[in-house]
């Protein structure tokens, strides 16, 4: 059972100047399905400071940083310096920002939420932007994730009189580098929308590690605090269809599709949820739509290369991974699958380099650690082959 999930790890949001209707929401809940939540999900944890940030922000470290250079940059530099607090990015969970904070780590949008945390707590207006950067894909098991980016923008502490932001005094806060977002479009999103996000990518997470039933809450939660945030219906439609409710889940999905007709990712899950109630005229034709507005599927090329590993046709295996990188260079998965044909068809060096690039592109600490132990192994069989 494959599903597709729009997963704002950092969001995939249309680029129109106006967001779509809301759709109605009061249908779609389906509460007593569903065991109790075995967390407490509040949008009152998201922003809230632990005691060790309030410490923190008093400590001599800091304290000098915002007194030395002002709030805004005091507080853009001891995130951005290593020597301060020492972030690291990684993309395994999504955090609110106390837990962010204890870990000292986190995908964009929990570093994100971190930041305005902080920024919060020293009165420093703040303005939140998805980059509207190309549908970065992954996956956890059969279930895929389309990925977007989200930044945070720091203003000076407002005077007695409140005015727009000053452009010129804006710091912009991102955790991605540079280059990877250099000419990229940005679109203002609310904070309602961000904590939104969260809510989704929690409900996502569970999902992935089969707990259906938190996933159901934080998904609920998310259409709630944002309900044109439309990612949160097609979470709760993945949700429905894995639970066994088909139909629940065909009226989320038909729900997005009211709003956004051309939404991809939302036409692959309702053609199978289609398919499952029989559907299968409807899910041709939407299938034939779905053919038009994107030819080749994400990971299509991947999934026939994995077909051909299984087979031991590492030739074939070699040339579909290598379609996949052309159109995703620095996904992990790809580069190391294509090291690993390349290392069953004798070529010792092109498996080190795109091993290498899978550990240097790993967006967790478990991926980067298994891509390691890979590459040294291979390294130390291989040793006398790679000295040149």
């Amino acid at each position: 059972m494959k599903n597709w999930v729009v997963l704002p790890f950092c969001i995939l949001l249309a680029a129109c100047a106006s967001a779509p209707p809301a759709p109605r929401a009061d249908n779609l809940f389906s509460d007593q399905l569903f065991a109790p939540a075995s967390e407490r999900i509040s949008v009152d944890d998201v922003f809230a400071l632990s005691p060790a940030m309030q410490q923190y922000l008093s400590s001599g470290e800091i304290s000098y940083q915002l007194h030395a250079k002002g709030v805004q940059q005091g507080l853009f530099d001891a995130l951005y310096n290593k020597t301060l607090l020492k972030l690291d990015y990684n993309a395994e969970h999504t955090r609110n920002a106390a837990q962010t904070f204890a870990m000292r780590s986190g995908n964009c949008l929990s570093l994100v939420i971190m930041t305005a945390a902080f920024a919060k707590e020293l009165g420093l207006p703040i303005e939140y932007q998805a980059v509207l950067i190309d549908q970065s894909w992954t996956r956890n098991d059969d279930i895929y994730f389309a990925s977007g980016h989200v930044n945070i923008t720091l203003g000076k502490k407002l005077g007695a009189i409140r005015t727009r932001f000053d452009q010129a005094s804006l710091l912009t806060i991102d955790f991605l580098p540079p280059e990877e977002i250099s000419g990229q479009n940005r679109q203002d999103i609310s904070e309602k929308t961000i904590v939104a996000m969260y809510m989704n990518n929690r409900a996502a997470e569970a999902l992935a590690q089969h707990q259906q039933d938190d996933a159901y809450w934080w998904a609920r939660e998310a259409i709630r605090q944002d309900p044109r945030f439309l990612a949160s219906y097609n979470t709760l439609g993945v949700i429905y269809r894995r639970h066994g409710n088909p139909q629940l889940a065909e009226r989320a999905f038909t729900q997005v599709l009211d709003s956004e007709p051309d939404n991809t990712v939302v036409m692959f899950n309702l053609i199978d949820v289609l398919n499952d109630l029989g559907q299968t005229a409807r899910a041709r034709v939407l299938g034939a739509r779905l053919v038009q507005l994107q030819p080749v599927a994400p990971f299509q090329a991947f999934n026939l290369g994995m077909a051909a590993m299984r087979a031991g046709d590492y030739k074939t295996a070699k040339l579909q991974f290598t379609k996949e990188i052309a159109r995703d260079p620095y996904y992990h998965e790809f580069q190391y699958w294509l090291g690993i044909a390349c290392l069953r068809l004798g070529e010792i060096d092109q498996a080190v380099q795109h091993l290498s690039i899978a550990m240097e592109s790993s967006t967790t600490r478990s991926d980067h650690d298994l891509y390691a132990a890979k590459l040294d192994r291979l390294k130390s069989y291989h040793a006398p082959l790679l000295v040149h």
